[in-house]
């Protein structure tokens, strides 16, 4: 993804930002571990801190922006308002076929005529792999709170709800999987969030959470400013195994599956965030973004390496409502 240009006024002016606690353990016992900025969108000039909960070791974003202030962090280039081939080229081609099969494994099992719920579906591109490669017997819905994202995913003609999750009122107890694809990273209140999965899940029914793993190689090299993973300001709250398990238990969850999952896209925006932000030429800052394959299937190679030890660049959980 190119760097791209300031696209409103309104991206000189800071950022309104307000404290924040672990949503874990609740308190702001935490030390700080990382400043940076808005590499990749440059939507403020504001410099971010990442803290590390002393109880029980979550990184979140202390102080964050809320609101219309988070809001404007995510610019109308966003990548997931639009994850297109046109865009994306052979990237596209090969994310694809990789995700389509992932997702599918993760919908064995579910009987007949199961409903899926993809919450933060961005612009519908795994609602689409489902529909495309899952068979008509799977009932499809999505919710994402971006009224951009909602807009391109219908215009796939997927069926997709706008609003935050918690508020929209969905049946309870009426879904057989609900998916968090890159999305509970996001999440101010990520506790909040499964509490309401929990509750429209049907007993037994599955989530699938995929996140940013913090306990990687790629993290202890570029944990200071640059790593891929911050996302600043985006990424509210980092994860690993310990603190993902914890998180799901104290909502209600079983947890079925905790492991790792590869991908080079914070590799990627980790050099690109450094190189951002020593000046580099633009030409080889542009050698690492989401639409550089070169980079992408490098690093693709060295995290299927972490993967195996069990280190990949994303932690892959599929949690369970009790029966």
């Amino acid at each position: 993804m190119g760097q791209p240009a300031v696209e409103t006024a309104a991206a000189s002016e800071p950022l309104e930002l307000v404290e924040a606690a672990c949503c874990i353990c609740g308190t702001d016992d935490a030390q700080p571990l990382a400043v940076g900025e808005d590499f990749e969108y440059r939507t403020s000039p504001d410099s971010f801190r990442a803290v590390r909960c002393n109880g029980c070791g979550l990184i979140y974003l202390n102080p964050r922006p809320e609101g219309a202030a988070l809001a404007r962090a995510y610019p109308a280039s966003y990548h997931a308002f639009d994850f297109s081939e046109e865009r994306y080229g052979v990237v596209f081609k090969v994310r694809r076929r990789l995700e389509a099969r992932r997702l599918l494994a993760s919908c064995q099992g579910l009987g007949d005529a199961p409903r899926v719920l993809d919450i933060g579906c961005g612009d519908g591109f795994h609602l689409r792999l489902l529909r495309d490669f899952g068979g008509t017997h799977l009932r499809l819905e999505g919710v994402d709170a971006d009224p951009r994202a909602v807009q391109a995913a219908r215009r796939s003609g997927l069926h997709v709800h706008q609003g935050l999750v918690e508020r929209l009122g969905l049946p309870q107890a009426a879904y057989d999987l609900a998916i968090l694809i890159q999305t509970i990273e996001h999440v101010e209140d990520p506790a909040g969030l499964l509490r309401t999965v929990l509750a429209l899940l049907r007993p037994g029914g599955r989530l699938l959470v995929v996140t940013d793993n913090v306990a990687t190689l790629d993290f202890r090299l570029f944990a200071g400013r640059h790593w891929g993973g911050y996302h600043f300001p985006r990424h509210l709250n980092l994860f690993s195994r310990a603190t993902l398990r914890a998180l799901a238990v104290q909502t209600g969850f079983e947890v079925a599956e905790l492991g790792t999952q590869v991908s080079p896209v914070n590799w990627v925006y980790s050099v690109r965030n450094l190189l951002v932000d020593y000046r580099a030429p633009r030409v080889l800052v542009e050698r690492f973004s989401l639409e550089a394959p070169v980079a992408l299937a490098a690093f693709t190679a060295l995290d299927w390496t972490s993967h195996a030890l069990g280190h990949g660049a994303l932690l892959r959980a599929v949690l369970r409502r009790p029966r």
